[in-house]
């Protein structure tokens, strides 16, 4: 009798299984850059931390740079989910900004740094496509600020100031560089009192001179 021809689509429980080790994958990548850097872990790093094969990781993701831009690629649609959350809930200007400045200070407390700032870090070092995509990360977050900022200066929730996309990139600078300074404290309140200080100067009018 002949042989039942195999079906050469792939059964749902295998491509859930494979969704899953992909995911998995990332997961680890995603700590080991916050905590290590780009450069400070490799395929083997990933495979001995969750008990496969370094072919596995490969079939997933041919090469570290097909890896650090799906990195890039999913942290930033977690990032946009979480602005978008943040309209949601806050109403005005200078709460957003604030929620903002808390989601740093979130990834702060749990012992990591901001995936594309640890990029930034080694920029010199990085395939192009992964440049391009952290600088696009970076581009997404202050064109955010700035509407953020243009929208309460509108409403008047927010008083008048500095061009507000100087002002954005200001922000985001500012905390990128906070969390750099505040890790080898191990302080997340040293980032939160820059924070803080930060978005006053942003957000609070002017004392009148004297």
């Amino acid at each position: 009798m002949a042989a039942k021809p195999q079906d050469p689509r792939p059964s749902p429980a295998r491509g859930r299984r494979s969704k899953d080790t992909a995911t998995r994958i990332l997961d680890s990548a995603e700590r080991l850059v916050q905590v290590r850097g780009f450069n400070g872990f490799s395929y083997a790093d990933v495979a001995s931390e969750l008990g496969v094969t370094t072919a596995s990781l490969h079939y997933h993701f041919p090469g570290k740079t097909e890896l650090g831009r799906a990195l890039i690629e999913r942290y930033a649609e977690r990032f946009a989910e979480a602005l978008a959350e943040i309209e949601t809930r806050e109403a005005e200007a200078p709460a957003r900004l604030a929620a903002y400045a808390g989601l740093y200070a979130d990834v702060l407390r749990g012992r990591r740094m901001c995936l594309c700032g640890m990029l930034a870090a080694e920029h010199g070092t990085l395939a192009e496509p992964i440049r391009d995509r952290v600088i696009a990360f970076f581009d997404d977050n202050e064109a955010w600020l700035q509407r953020v900022i243009d929208g309460g200066r509108a409403d008047g929730s927010m008083p008048p100031g500095a061009a507000s996309r100087e002002a954005a990139r200001l922000i985001m600078s500012a905390l990128e560089g906070a969390m750099l300074v505040a890790r080898p404290y191990g302080d997340v309140d040293r980032f939160d009192a820059a924070a803080s200080s930060l978005l006053a100067t942003v957000t609070r009018a002017p004392s009148p001179a004297a």
